[in-house]
């Protein structure tokens, strides 16, 4: 009677390790691509609207009426508190196809800031350590020294394709470098429907 309990077992273990590499081989042919141990991440949102879908009337909604909204020109939305801007192109459909948001202002002295939860859809926020993005969305497809106004950069480039074409595309991050042995931070983040 043992003996069949154990075969029993055994060939249940077996039909267990088969089923498990079977899922993770077609996770694979699905399109999902690993980064170590765990699966990449794809990111929806950013300021609480998502890219190509949502359209300005939402944008406003969420965000309030933008500071700046000139035919051709990105929208724009600031909190003056924090000296952060974020800007949004607006396509023939009435639909926001890029954000992107960024320092670009002097921070005006407030008695209370408020939160304006400008942050993606995974908590990243500007000012964050640059470590933190591969934390939340796995290794960049690819990694590129910039400068701006004479200050060393590095870009994160993710492409999203790989999560299906209804989710934005592009994500990109812009850090400083690390200097003196203090991490890099996130100083811009670009949120795409469509390719840059």
């Amino acid at each position: 009677m043992k003996l069949g309990w154990t075969r029993f077992w055994v060939s249940a273990s077996v039909m267990l390790c088969i089923a498990a590499a079977s899922s993770q081989s077609a996770g694979v042919r699905l399109g999902h691509r690993q980064a170590g141990p765990a699966l990449r991440k794809n990111e929806l949102t950013l300021g609480g609207v998502r890219p190509g879908r949502d359209s300005v009337g939402r944008m406003i909604k969420v965000n309030g009426a933008p500071i700046l909204r000139e035919p051709g020109e990105p929208a724009q939305w600031a909190d003056l508190c924090r000296g952060l801007v974020l800007y949004a192109e607006i396509g023939t459909d009435n639909k926001v196809q890029t954000l992107r948001l960024v320092h670009d202002v002097a921070a005006a002295d407030c008695e209370v800031a408020r939160n304006s939860g400008w942050q993606t859809g995974r908590g990243l926020r500007l000012n964050d350590e640059c470590g933190r993005v591969a934390a939340l969305y796995g290794n960049p497809d690819s990694r590129s020294p910039s400068t701006k106004d004479g200050q060393p950069l590095e870009l994160l480039y993710y492409a999203f394709d790989w999560a299906g074409p209804d989710v934005p595309q592009v994500m990109q991050v812009v850090c400083t470098t690390e200097k003196d042995g203090q991490a890099g931070r996130v100083v811009q983040i670009t949120l795409a429907a469509s390719s840059l």
